[in-house]
């Protein structure tokens, strides 16, 4: 029974502790693209919609997605899919995306926006960050006060 006040908190740190990877990971393609220099016109493919959450009492949220396509500087066909995005872009829509070449072409079509990237980046990861540390707390007090030692203590 003890295992769950480990398990649950564990779960909750690798989770946050992914989400954090991912979250740096987009930011430093994206921050690669701008910084690349290289720009295309991209043709909107599709743009839709995805729907989490109603479930009971919990809030709706959407998200837009677009698909667009380009040809690269080397001829290459690149398609890639982004969230986020003007409401207002829909199919047919001509874009200007900012890539960087390589194996993997990394493009996005969000205006260059380092400052408001990295303020965004820094704040997911300080909100991760503290749910981490409040799970290792958790996990440390209840072990504490489960071998008997008073945590308030220090002994």
């Amino acid at each position: 029974m003890d295992a769950i006040f480990y398990v649950i908190p564990g779960l909750i740190m690798a989770v946050a502790l992914f989400v954090a990877y991912r979250v740096v990971f987009r930011s430093l393609q994206m921050r690669r693209a701008w910084n690349s220099g290289l720009t295309a016109q991209a043709r909107c493919l599709r743009s839709y919609t995805t729907v989490s959450g109603g479930h009971g009492n919990t809030s709706v949220h959407t998200t837009l997605h677009h698909v667009y396509e380009f040809v690269a500087r080397d001829g290459r066909l690149v398609r890639f899919e982004e969230e986020g995005g003007p409401g207002a872009r829909v199919e047919g829509d001509l874009v200007t995306v900012h890539y960087a070449e390589g194996a993997q072409v990394v493009a996005t079509a969000h205006a260059p926006g380092h400052a408001r990237q990295a303020a965004a980046t820094a704040g997911i990861l300080v909100f991760l960050g503290v749910v981490v540390v409040f799970c290792a707390g958790f996990m440390s007090t209840y072990s504490d006060m489960s071998s008997g030692t008073d945590p308030m203590s220090g002994f």
